[in-house]
């Protein structure tokens, strides 16, 4: 019997009243558990076998599914899950987790960045934000680490790039040509990239983006692991057809 600090990262239902949870952990890394019962209202894991679930997990691991006994919340996310907007950006968050990392792969600083970006979230630091860094940060995990603090052809720092999709980085105005594709950047996308990157998460204040500066890094983003991952976010295209319907 294991008792561990965790995230629930994605669930799927198994038969009438059971649920296979995905659990992050520090520890462990991504695990699969049975969590039995979950489905019926009176179970004592009913409350606890949801998407975005914190706290700590008694369970016991397997060969292949572990079992889930006991867990209790250490933070309940009730801001987040309250605002619909928050609830996709978290989700997007924990899609791309789920999807990026190996089962039975340790990731501790992968987990306290997950963990400590949506502990700001529920803080009320601004959710496109938030999953924009986060989504950044991803990206070595994928193993598509993209150039953004200089040009990628001739090392060159500039106030003006392009963006190459296929060459994985920005391009300077000299530079430029070589990639026909390579899509503009304005001045402000182009100083945030490097600074989403690096940036620690436990140093990111109240901090908030114009809507179209932060639209134009996530069009790119979203771009960039189409592209280089074929990965293709089911809760980025509900955060898409939000904006779609709030716009109209």
């Amino acid at each position: 019997m294991i008792k561990a600090e965790g995230i629930i990262i994605r669930t799927v239902d198994y038969g009438e009243t059971n649920k296979i949870v995905t659990l992050f952990t520090e520890e462990f890394g991504k695990i699969g558990l049975m969590a039995r019962g979950a489905k019926k209202p009176k179970s004592s894991l009913s409350a606890v076998s949801h998407v975005l679930f914190y706290g700590l997990c008694l369970f016991q691991k397997g060969r292949g599914l572990g079992m889930l006994y006991q867990a209790e919340a250490l933070n309940p996310f009730r801001r987040i899950r309250e605002d619909i907007e928050k609830t996709g950006y978290a989700a997007v968050m924990l899609e791309l987790t789920d999807r990026l990392t190996e089962e039975g792969k340790v990731y501790t600083g992968l987990y306290h960045t997950l963990r400590d970006t949506l502990l700001l979230m529920e803080k009320g630091t601004d959710a496109p934000v938030l999953a924009a860094i986060y989504a950044v940060k991803m990206m070595r995990v994928a193993g598509i680490d993209p150039e953004v603090d200089r040009c990628l052809r001739c090392g060159r720092q500039s106030e003006h790039y392009k963006f190459s999709v296929s060459g994985g980085g920005v391009l300077c105005p000299d530079c430029s040509d070589t990639d026909p594709y390579a899509i503009s950047v304005s001045v402000t996308a182009g100083r945030l990239l490097p600074l989403f990157k690096h940036i620690p998460i436990a140093r990111i204040g109240h901090v908030s983006l114009k809507r179209e500066t932060i639209k134009e890094i996530e069009s790119l983003i979203t771009i960039y692991y189409e592209q280089n991952a074929g990965l293709k976010l089911r809760a980025r295209r509900f955060i898409d057809q939000l904006s779609r319907f709030r716009t109209e």
